[in-house]
């Protein structure tokens, strides 16, 4: 009864974990919708503890006289009425409700667990070391809209990659502690050998993080409206002036040519090593009938 109890724990901690990474993957997707529709800058101030929007027409009569008094109003704006406004207001708002909804899904059980016994120290060090996490993607998240909140009506496509790399790291680890937990509810051995693809994980991990990368400075610089045909750029394979800005270095996270060539470049090049390692596999663990597996 007691081992059937530990891994009926095992699973339920697996779910939980998978249910705040999902939430997660959402996030990123109301973030990509938020940046898409230029809703980010909407919310001028950053509460972390205030959670209602504005309930009357005094209420959005203020945030909307706040809203005026930066950059993207001023230089972009200008013909937005207080019913424009509410349209891009709503999905910002959305977006860190959404955020905040996250941090409690995961601190409420977790104290739950924790006071039940559940969770062992290992663990409970990994789940607070993700609750951190979360916690300074909070922290990028506005320190990245206050970029937009000074001068130029648009945020710090550094900034910018920051916060989305982050969001993939916190989304992968949960992923990762969740599945351990299954692990363990199988009654795996956790210092048993688990199966060897050599680098090719590793390599496809670095690559998806090198394209999520590429991909927010892509978009911090609105690159991706330049050329919009595939393979070619400009009407060549390799275009002209990929390197034009000074210094060199600077190409990489400035040119809005390099950028999105980069990006491409990256995505291919992820899409081959994903069909590569899955051929791998195919060789070593599922060998033709009568012949033995890769070593």
């Amino acid at each position: 009864m007691q081992i059937a109890s530990f891994h009926a724990q095992r699973r339920a901690i697996g779910w939980w974990l998978l249910i705040c990474a999902a939430m997660v993957f959402i996030m990123v997707v109301l973030g990509g919708a938020t940046r898409l529709t230029e809703s980010g800058l909407s919310m001028v101030d950053w509460k972390p503890l205030h959670i209602l929007p504005p309930l009357s027409d005094s209420e959005w009569a203020e945030e909307f006289a706040a809203y005026q008094q930066f950059p993207e109003f001023q230089k972009k704006n200008t013909w937005m009425s207080v019913d424009n406004f509410k349209e891009i207001y709503w999905l910002e708002y959305i977006h860190r409700l959404w955020g905040r909804t996250i941090g409690f899904v995961f601190f409420a059980p977790f104290m739950l667990f924790w006071l039940r016994g559940w969770i062992d120290k290992p663990l409970a060090w990994k789940c607070v070391g993700l609750f951190a996490l979360g916690g300074a993607q909070g922290v990028l998240g506005w320190y990245m809209v206050a970029s937009g909140l000074v001068d130029n009506p648009d945020v710090s496509q550094y900034r910018l990659a920051a916060h989305l790399l982050t969001a993939f790291v916190c989304y992968r680890l949960i992923i990762w502690v969740a599945l351990d937990q299954f692990r363990l509810a199988r009654g795996d051995d956790m210092n048993s050998p688990r199966a060897n693809l050599g680098p090719w994980p590793l390599a496809v991990t670095f690559f998806a993080l090198l394209v999520v990368t590429s991909g927010a400075f892509v978009a911090g610089l609105d690159a991706g409206r330049g050329y919009n045909t595939f393979p070619l750029m400009d009407g060549q394979l390799i275009p002209e002036g990929l390197f034009s800005e000074s210094p060199w270095w600077l190409n990489w996270f400035e040119n809005h040519m390099t950028v999105q060539f980069n990006h491409r470049i990256l995505a291919m090049t992820l899409a081959t090593l994903i069909a590569l390692m899955w051929l791998k596999s195919r060789a070593r663990y599922c060998p033709t009938p009568g012949l033995p597996p890769t070593p």
